[in-house]
C-alpha cells in the first residue's frame, strides 16, 4: 500500500483529505507543523508529501527544497490557500510536483496523487522567492490556477508559448510573467504589436536593416530580434501577421539564425519567444490565412486566458486592486461597498479586464465620495457606451417571463394580433423614459441615445401618451 504523508494545521482538512485518499486506498499519516513532518521523515519515508503553506512554524513552500535535498525521490505536491501565480512558482521552483490551489477536488486531488506515484522522478533543489506584493497576474479563480500552473512550469525553460484570448484579457501581463520570472530576467523584454506594423515594414522592423537597404534606409537599424538578444519577443496579435512575412519568421524559428534586411551577415537568433493572438488560428490555418507549419512552431506550449465574465469571482480582487493602483498614482483614494462590487460581478466585460480598470480609474477621478456605491457605478458602466457592449440577457429574460404571465393570466392576448404592439410598448415607454430622465428631459439627446431621430422620438412620445410637461422643451437646442 502506498504511504501518502500530509502537513496541514486544519484539522477538517487534515480529516477530511486523509479520509478521501484512504478510500483511493493509500496509507496517510498526518502531521500539523514542519517540526511534525520533520519528525515523520526521520522515520520511514513516504511515497507522497502533500505540504500546505502555511504553518504554524513556518513556510511550507521553504522547506520543501530541504525535504528534496533529504529525498530527491519524494514527490511533493503543494497545496495553498494563497491561490496567486507567486505560489504557484515558488512551489514549482522549489522543486514541488504539482500545486493544488485551496478549496480543491477531492476527485482531482487523488487523480494528482495517483499521477505523482506514477511519475516518480528526480526533481532539482531550487532558490525559492519571496510573496510578491506586486503582482503580474491576478485572480484567485479556477481558470487563473490553470493559467498560473502552467506559467510555474515554463518560467525554467525556453519553449515557446502561444497566449491566447479576447482583447483586454491581459495576454501581454502573462508574457512578461513568463520573462520577469523566468531565467531570462536579467536580459530585455521586447514587444512588437504585428496589427500596428506595416506590411512592407514588417521585416525590417523584425530583423533589422543594412544603410541603403530600402528608400529613407539612411542608417543600420537593429530589429526586434536584436534588441531582444539574450532576452524576450513577445509577438503581439501574430494572427495578424502578413502571410510572406509568416515564411520568414518560421525560417529563423526553424534555423535560428538570420540577415538583416539588406544584409549578408547571419546572426544567432538568441531570444525566448512568446507570441499572442485574439484570433482563433487553426480557423486561420483552415482558411489559408496563416501557416500550419508557423502555428506548430508556435503552438508549443498554449496558454488559453479567459473572459473576465468567465472568472467573475475575480472581479472583485481586480477592481480594488486597480483602485488601490489608482491612489498610487496621485487620483484620489477610493473604496467599494458590497452592492457596488454586486454591480461589477454582474456585468458582462466585453473589453474585459482592461475595460474593468479603465472604468476604475474613472470613478477613482470623478467619484464625489470615498466610498463608491451601486448606482454610481451602474451609470458609470451605462455611460461608458462601447460599441463592444453584448446584449443584456436579462432584457430577454424579462421578455419571455412577461410572455408566460400572459398565457396563465391572459390566454387571449396570445392570439387576438395585439401581442407584438403590447410588447414592443412595455419596453419602449420605460426606455424612453429613462433616457429623457438621464438626458434632463433634453429630447435631442435623449433620440440619439436611443437611436431614433427627433421627431420620430417626438411622435412616439404623443403615441404612448408620454407628457414631458416641465422638462422643458427648450432643452432641446
Amino acid at each position: 500500500m502506498t504511504r501518502v504523508l500530509l502537513v496541514d494545521d486544519d484539522d477538517a482538512i487534515r480529516t477530511v483529505v486523509a479520509h478521501a485518499l484512504r478510500r483511493a486506498g493509500h496509507e496517510v499519516r498526518t502531521a500539523a507543523s514542519l517540526a511534525e513532518l520533520r519528525r515523520e521523515l526521520a522515520g520511514d519515508t513516504p511515497d507522497v508529501l502533500l505540504t500546505d503553506v502555511v504553518l504554524p512554524d513556518g513556510d511550507g513552500i521553504e522547506n520543501v527544497a530541504q525535504v528534496l535535498a533529504a529525498h530527491p525521490e519524494l514527490p511533493v505536491i503543494v497545496l495553498s490557500a494563497r491561490n496567486t501565480l507567486t505560489t504557484a512558482v515558488r512551489a514549482t521552483e522549489a522543486g514541488a510536483y504539482d500545486y493544488l490551489p485551496k478549496p480543491f477536488d477531492l476527485d482531482t486531488l487523488t487523480r494528482t496523487v495517483a499521477a505523482a506515484l506514477a511519475r516518480r522522478s528526480g526533481v532539482s533543489e531550487a532558490q525559492a522567492t519571496d510573496e510578491d506584493p506586486s503582482l503580474p497576474l491576478i485572480g484567485r479563480s479556477p481558470a487563473m490556477q490553470d493559467v498560473y500552473r502552467v506559467i510555474a512550469r515554463v518560467v525554467s525553460n525556453d519553449l515557446t508559448v502561444l497566449v491566447s484570448g479576447e482583447s483586454g484579457t491581459g495576454k501581454e501581463l502573462v508574457a512578461r510573467a513568463i520573462h520577469d520570472l523566468g531565467q531570462r530576467r536579467a536580459a530585455p523584454f521586447v514587444p512588437i504589436n504585428m496589427a500596428a506594423i506595416p506590411r512592407e515594414l514588417i521585416e525590417a522592423e523584425l530583423f533589422g536593416h543594412e544603410r541603403g537597404a530600402f528608400t529613407g534606409a539612411a542608417q543600420r537599424n537593429a530589429g526586434r530580434f536584436e534588441q531582444a538578444a539574450g532576452g524576450t519577443l513577445f509577438l503581439d496579435e501574430i494572427g495578424d501577421m502578413p502571410i510572406e512575412a509568416q515564411t520568414r519568421l518560421l525560417r529563423v524559428l526553424q534555423s535560428g539564425e538570420f540577415t538583416t534586411v539588406g544584409g549578408a551577415r547571419t546572426i544567432r537568433a538568441d531570444v525566448r519567444i512568446v507570441a499572442a493572438t485574439n484570433r482563433d488560428l487553426q480557423q486561420a490555418v483552415a482558411g489559408g490565412q496563416f501557416r500550419e507549419d508557423l502555428y506548430y512552431r508556435l503552438n508549443v506550449v498554449p496558454i488559453a486566458l479567459p473572459a473576465l465574465r468567465e472568472r467573475r469571482g475575480d472581479v472583485a480582487e481586480l477592481a480594488r486592486h486597480f483602485l488601490d493602483r489608482a491612489g498610487a498614482e496621485g487620483l484620489p483614494r477610493k473604496t467599494l461597498d458590497a452592492a457596488a462590487v454586486a454591480v461589477l460581478e454582474a456585468h458582462d466585460w466585453p473589453g474585459n479586464v482592461r475595460e474593468l480598470e479603465n472604468l476604475m480609474r474613472r470613478l477613482a477621478a470623478l467619484s464625489r465620495d470615498d466610498r463608491i456605491g451601486a448606482a454610481e457605478v451602474q451609470a458609470t458602466i451605462g455611460g461608458a457606451g462601447t460599441a463592444e457592449a453584448a446584449p443584456d440577457p436579462g432584457i430577454e429574460a424579462a421578455v419571455r417571463a412577461m410572455i408566460e404571465r400572459l398565457a396563465r393570466q391572459e390566454p387571449r392576448a396570445l392570439d387576438d394580433g395585439s401581442l407584438y404592439a403590447r410588447i414592443i410598448g412595455e419596453v419602449e415607454r420605460p426606455l424612453i423614459e429613462a433616457m429623457l430622465a438621464r438626458h434632463g428631459g433634453n429630447q435631442l439627446r435623449a433620440a440619439r441615445a436611443i437611436g431614433l431621430n427627433r421627431n420620430t422620438l417626438r411622435k412616439r412620445l404623443d403615441m404612448l401618451g408620454i407628457d414631458i410637461g416641465a422638462r422643458q422643451e427648450g432643452l432641446d437646442g
